[in-house]
């Protein structure tokens, strides 16, 4: 019998890509299918990343109601939009669209966790009412995404500890954290509250980068 260990079936598969003119630059955007869910996933990037040298990152999980719809609930189209300005000002970076809707939990039960939160629920508990964790988000595809590329270095625009985290066990080296805070409003106030209180997001500085214009 071998002793060879069987290598790991691939999580995803690089499918193709195009150029995506945006307001801020035009970036090339790259799909990528997950083998055990079918789901979609997207990179967009911009400049040389695969030059060995640390790359300006972004690890945005989906959200169709910040992202799409502007809804002012969250900060998550806020800081998409500031991701991709902060990369076309830099000439060079990469931003992963993972399709974890809802912290992970779908868009049906984010809405039917934003009722709970409107009968008095904040994000988290009304994620666990509901059954869920708190944050059932996975961010192992990163590894094979940045692999496409050569990525083995980030600068990560994140306040999320937690995604700094994932990616060290992924043997990928966050090199510095870019902070990414957006302005606060009635309706995402107690949200991003809760999110540095009890998720452990760093949210020092709430208006220091992105005014309300949505200009850095």
């Amino acid at each position: 019998m071998s002793n060879t260990a069987t290598p790991a079936a691939p999580l995803l598969d690089y499918v193709t890509s195009c150029a995506l003119p945006t307001p801020w630059a035009q970036f090339t955007l790259h799909a990528f299918v997950e083998h055990s869910t079918g789901k979609e996933h997207l990179v967009m990037a911009l400049g040389d990343i695969g030059d060995g040298e640390p790359v300006l990152a972004r690890v945005h999980s989906e959200c169709l109601t910040g992202d799409v719809l502007f809804s002012q609930r969250c900060d998550c189209g806020a800081q998409l939009e500031g991701a991709l300005k902060r990369i076309a000002a830099e000439g060079r970076g990469a931003l992963l669209y993972l399709r974890q809707e809802g912290r992970g939990i779908g868009l049906v039960n984010k809405i039917r966790a934003y009722r709970l939160q409107e009968a008095g629920a904040d994000t988290v508990e009304a994620n666990l009412q509901l059954g869920f964790h708190a944050d059932a988000r996975n961010y192992e595809l990163c590894l094979p995404m940045l692999e496409q590329f050569g990525i083995r270095q980030v600068k990560l625009m994140t306040n999320n500890p937690r995604k700094i985290d994932a990616l060290s066990r992924l043997g990928i080296e966050v090199v510095e954290r870019v902070p990414l805070l957006v302005n606060r409003n009635a309706f995402n106030n107690s949200y991003l509250d809760t999110k540095q209180a009890k998720l452990g997001h760093m949210m020092a500085q709430p208006d220091a980068l992105v005014r309300e214009d949505g200009e850095l």
